[in-house]
């Protein structure tokens, strides 16, 4: 078990003094955590000891990587008074059916901050299944009974078709899983938190739509109800890949 006990200015001491040394991109190169079955399901693992098979990507202002590796942990920010976008995903985009996951630490968001926490799936604007893990605006913590010391974790799936539900869960790590089961040729979805399933979706579209894998700490307009104020951050322990890739 890796040591969790890191306090937000450690994090972001660590994360701006590795980020002159941080790839801006990652080389695929050959990962020796991937078996692959003789049926073909594929088991792969990254442990962030190293960034090998992973990309970094943004979508703000941002002049250094605000990605880094720490602990034997991805750990990315945000800062405060900013619209920051932060991501890391995988060099590979040819995951089908089968389960991703996630061990994930949820840090502490202040209330209605706009900054959410990303464990998700992405092929187009489109075809993207999420978990955006943040405060929630007042109205969604009203709507969904999101208790106080509680994050708003919102699943979501961007079309064919759209849904967007929330569920409560306190700060700290977590196991998320999103499990796409081939059912008739389309995608059944399972969205599972801890090991429970939190939301199942009949999806419209199937194996010829193959992913990349995502972790994300972003500063988004519908988690919140106003400008973050602070820099926040997220960390993943692991994350693995269990089922089949586009060929």
């Amino acid at each position: 078990m890796k040591r969790i006990g890191i306090d937000l200015f450690k994090v972001l001491c660590i994360s701006i003094l590795l980020c002159s040394a941080f790839p801006v991109w990652a080389d695929k190169g050959d990962d020796p955590k991937v078996r692959v079955d003789k049926d073909g399901t594929i088991h792969q693992r990254w442990n962030f000891d190293t960034i090998k098979g992973w990309v970094y990507e943004h979508q703000d202002t941002a002049s250094v990587s605000q990605c880094s590796l720490a602990g034997g942990n991805l750990i990315i920010f945000t800062r405060a008074f900013t619209t920051d976008r932060q991501k890391m995903h995988t060099y590979d985009t040819h995951y089908t059916a089968g389960k991703y996951f996630w061990r994930t630490f949820i840090s502490e968001i202040a209330e209605g901050e706009r900054s959410s926490i990303g464990s998700w799936i992405y092929c187009d604007d489109h075809h993207e299944l999420d978990f955006e893990v943040g405060p929630g605006t007042a109205e969604v913590r009203q709507k969904y009974g999101i208790k106080k010391g509680e994050m708003a974790a919102c699943m979501t799936s961007q079309d064919f078709p759209f849904i967007s539900e929330y569920t409560g869960i306190t700060p700290g790590w977590h196991d998320f899983s999103i499990e796409l089961i081939d059912n008739g040729g389309k995608y059944l979805a399972k969205w599972s938190i801890d090991g429970e399933v939190k939301q199942t979706v009949q999806l419209q579209f199937g194996r010829e739509i193959a992913f990349r894998i995502c972790c994300s700490v972003e500063n988004l307009n519908f988690i919140g109800d106003k400008m973050a104020e602070n820099s926040n951050y997220g960390m993943w322990d692991y994350v693995t890949f269990d089922g089949f890739i586009k060929k």
